[in-house]
């Protein structure tokens, strides 16, 4: 599990280079992910069991993360009334954007599956 925990940072920490010296407006980590899933897929041996088990660990306390940034945000009520508005509807629409998009690729692999299958009978 150690050994996936700092492949993690590895990636992450070529990301966040890529975009200090790039000077990128995407996240580090985006692209730490990034090149995760493009050397995972140059490998085509699977997902190393060590980076599967602190993947499984992160995303279980995954909520943990997610509190101070939460909390962060009841603070800046009383600051930036002006700008919720914006945030709330940019929120609103990138839900609704993520649910449209995931809705039409889980329908595009359903095709794709089905067609594998028809194929291999």
């Amino acid at each position: 599990m150690l050994r996936g925990f700092i492949a993690l940072l590895i990636f992450q920490g070529i990301g966040e280079s890529i975009v200090y010296f790039g000077h990128l407006p995407i996240p580090g980590p985006v692209i730490g992910m990034m090149l995760l899933f493009l050397t995972l897929q140059a490998r085509n041996q699977g997902t190393p069991a060590s980076l599967e088990s602190i993947a499984h660990l992160m995303i279980r306390y995954l909520y943990l993360f997610l509190i101070p940034a939460c909390v962060g945000c009841f603070f800046l009520i009383k600051n930036n009334l002006e700008g919720w508005i914006i945030i709330i509807a940019s929120v609103a629409i990138s839900t609704f954007a993520t649910m449209i998009i995931g809705a039409l690729m889980m329908k595009y692999m359903l095709t794709r599956h089905q067609k594998k299958s028809r194929e291999n009978s």
